[in-house]
């Protein structure tokens, strides 16, 4: 049975969310789940919800970095937080991934030092999730872990993106594109002029510069970008996805007819919120690193704590990171230049 180790004390509502989560993760998806934490403050939560015969352990941790500490300084000290804690599980084979909702610099400083970088990756990076509008998903790397970039780190971004789309969703040659702010070879900075040269010479399905509109019509499978712009355009996706969501719902609240409409489609209503509720992607899953782990927003509810876990059991069947390994290892790409 596949082992998630589950940071119980990261989320902004911990353990609350990600004890409700695991749960559910144990009941439906089949997989041991390890929970992470405060034990008496984990026991308390867990007997709030009936859990009896599911495969949940737990794992005491003393400490717990929160979102306001310093993140390279907090993994230095508290060297017993609930997300060292569960990084070592995965280092020693007791798991075999991870799941943390906590503070994002600090479990992505934790994971790499605990663990380790993959042979031949500079840089672990991010990688969204993005429905598209051909029911397709599409993945954007970097989205947070490595705000300044070289053109060989986009290069091994590249690399990675390409194999997690083959792997988790089954695409037999993913469309890769750079995120740049025209189509043309020459347009955008410094950092995508040369990155697009590199591109050009791998053996991917390169299709050139894209623009942030072709992250959602599903003309390209993997998006290319450095972690600044990777994250702001997730939060910018956030933002704009919770204002349609809120302007649909008042519109259709707004007259007698309208409410009507509303009854009548109902079901057509709840899918197009589904597609675009963060929880059901989980998280983002931190590629180039040895094991499996997902980083999730620090508000996860339960839902997303249950979809996180299924990522990170579902990237450890698949070997994503130990295939990113094999591809580099045939020399598919060069180091970054020191």
């Amino acid at each position: 049975m596949t082992s998630i180790a589950v940071d119980a004390m990261g989320g902004d509502d911990a353990p609350r969310a990600e004890v409700e989560g695991a749960i559910i993760a144990a009941r439906e998806l089949g997989v041991r789940v390890i929970l992470v934490g405060k034990e008496d403050v984990i026991r308390k939560e867990m007997s709030r919800h009936s859990h009896q015969g599911l495969p949940l352990d737990i794992v005491h941790a003393n400490e717990v970095i929160t979102m306001d500490d310093h993140a390279a300084k907090a993994v230095r000290s508290k060297r017993d937080s609930s997300i060292r804690v569960a990084a070592r599980l995965v280092r020693e084979g007791k798991a075999q991934g991870v799941v943390s909702a906590g503070n994002t610099g600090a479990v992505m400083v934790t994971v790499k030092m605990v663990c380790g970088a993959l042979p031949g990756v500079d840089r672990p990076a991010l990688a969204g999730i993005f429905p598209t509008s051909r029911g397709t998903m599409a993945i954007m790397v970097d989205v947070g872990a490595n705000v300044d970039c070289k053109p060989q780190n986009l290069e091994q971004f590249a690399v990675m993106g390409e194999i997690y789309s083959r792997a988790i969703f089954g695409i037999l040659r993913p469309r890769v594109g750079l995120l740049s702010i025209g189509e043309e070879e020459h347009k955008g900075n410094e950092l995508t002029r040369d990155a697009y040269i590199l591109l050009k010479k791998l053996s991917l399905d390169f299709i050139g510069n894209v623009e942030g509109r072709d992250l959602y019509n599903g003309k390209v499978d993997v998006i290319i970008c450095d972690g600044f712009i990777g994250n702001v355009a997730l939060k910018i996706s956030e933002g704009l996805v919770e204002t349609i969501k809120y302007m649909l719902k008042e519109a259709l609240s707004s007259t007698i007819s309208a409410k009507m409409g509303y009854v009548l489609s109902r079901q057509a209503y709840a899918d197009f919120k589904k597609r675009l509720d963060y929880s059901e992607y989980g998280g983002a899953p931190l590629l180039g690193i040895k094991g499996c782990a997902i980083v999730c927003h620090g508000s996860s509810n339960p839902n997303a704590i249950k979809n996180a876990i299924r990522v990170a059991a579902e990237g450890s069947s698949a070997r994503i990171n130990e295939r990113i390994e094999e591809e580099l290892k045939r020399g598919r790409v060069p180091k970054e230049s020191k």
